[in-house]
């Protein structure tokens, strides 16, 4: 039997590629974003929502219907997104929020989700940033929502957080993916800084596969002259 690996986020950049990675490696994935994958074997459409608990219900429900009681090997989070703004930004209350509900929201519903459909032994995988390892006076609500994540995973990778027996919790430091978008907004950067969606979705792979193990909870992932390196911290 394939194995099965629920996706959030998975039309976005990263996203996009991690699905075609899964299946490619002969895995069934469901995709949860707020548009389907085409590739997807199965896709969970979530529409805007002001309310964080209305949004987890609603995946939830849906998750359960289309694994039919079936449990899934991995759940990946790479939902997310970007906005700046300092504490005098006009923008700065709203990009927080909306920060939070990119990242924390869907880090905390993928958590739930491993909690209740996934095997022992399994892969949740959940998406920081180097950045928030520090202060980031430019972009407040970003970096309070990556840090947040960041201490999720502190907290499911120990006894007692609720997530079957033997998972293997991981969050995932990137600087700058080399995405369409990011490419559009800084055309004049050096790409070879960047780290490329490929690297990540084979990481990803790898790690659902057992055929690596993380060497850290939480892994930086740093780019120079096109060479990218896992780093610990």
């Amino acid at each position: 039997m394939a194995k099965r690996v629920l996706v959030y986020g998975g039309r976005g950049a990263l996203g996009y590629t991690a699905v075609s990675q899964f299946k490619s490696s002969g895995w069934w994935v469901c995709s949860i974003d707020l548009v389907p994958n085409e590739h997807a074997d199965a896709n969970v459409v979530v529409g805007a929502s002001e309310s964080w608990t209305h949004q987890a219900d609603f995946v939830e429900g849906k998750v359960a219907e289309v694994l039919r009681n079936e449990k899934v090997d991995a759940v990946v989070c790479v939902a997310g997104g970007w906005a700046g703004g300092n504490a005098a930004s006009k923008d700065f209350v709203k990009n927080t929020d909306l920060m939070y509900k990119q990242s924390v929201w869907t880090s905390v519903i993928s958590s739930q989700l491993a909690a209740k459909y996934m095997n022992e032994g399994g892969l949740l995988l959940l998406t920081g940033a180097k950045a928030a390892l520090s202060g980031t006076p430019g972009m407040i609500g970003y970096g309070m929502a990556k840090a947040a994540v960041h201490q999720l995973v502190h907290s499911l990778s120990q006894h007692g957080s609720g997530l079957p027996k033997d998972t293997t919790v991981v969050g995932i430091l990137p600087i700058t993916l080399d995405t369409p978008a990011n490419r559009a907004a800084m055309a004049g950067a050096d790409f070879s800084q960047w780290t490329p969606l490929d690297f990540v979705a084979r990481l990803i792979m790898d790690w659902a596969e057992k055929k690596e193990k993380p060497s850290s909870l939480l892994l930086q992932l740093t780019t120079e002259h096109g060479q990218t390196k896992v780093v610990g911290v």
